[in-house]
């Protein structure tokens, strides 16, 4: 049974940056697309960004783009999403979610159509 387990969450004050990462344990990870998703407190959950399985190609939403980075290193069976100039709204828990893909350069945002996700890591902004 493949896992997913995110890290790299914490406590960070307004402008700061925190990295990500979502580790896969299972085989044949570089078919996989990821997706980043987060749930804000007393809110649902959002979609935040996705990476193709061979990397070549990233969605973000508006409200992170510029500012998140999301990358992987299929080598290490490794996702990561590099976040900038955190705001308070970016307070959530951050999950990972891989979907097999036939196509490798394309990735979806939707949660239903995942295959396996992690427990999410916890992103506080705050002063």
């Amino acid at each position: 049974q493949s896992q997913v387990v995110e890290s790299g969450g914490g406590l960070v004050q307004p402008g700061g940056s925190l990295r990500l990462s979502c580790q896969f344990s299972g085989d044949s990870f570089s078919w996989y697309a990821i997706t980043w998703f987060r749930q804000a407190p007393g809110k649902g959950r959002e979609e935040v960004s996705c990476i193709s399985a061979n990397g070549t190609n990233a969605k973000y939403i508006e409200a992170v783009k510029d500012r998140f980075t999301v990358s992987r290193d299929n080598a290490k069976n490794m996702g990561y999403l590099q976040m900038r100039e955190l705001k308070p709204e970016d307070t959530a828990v951050y999950r990972c979610a891989v979907r097999s893909m036939f196509v490798p350069t394309m990735c979806s945002m939707t949660w239903s159509e995942m295959n396996f996700w992690g427990q999410g890591t916890v992103v506080i902004v705050s002063s």
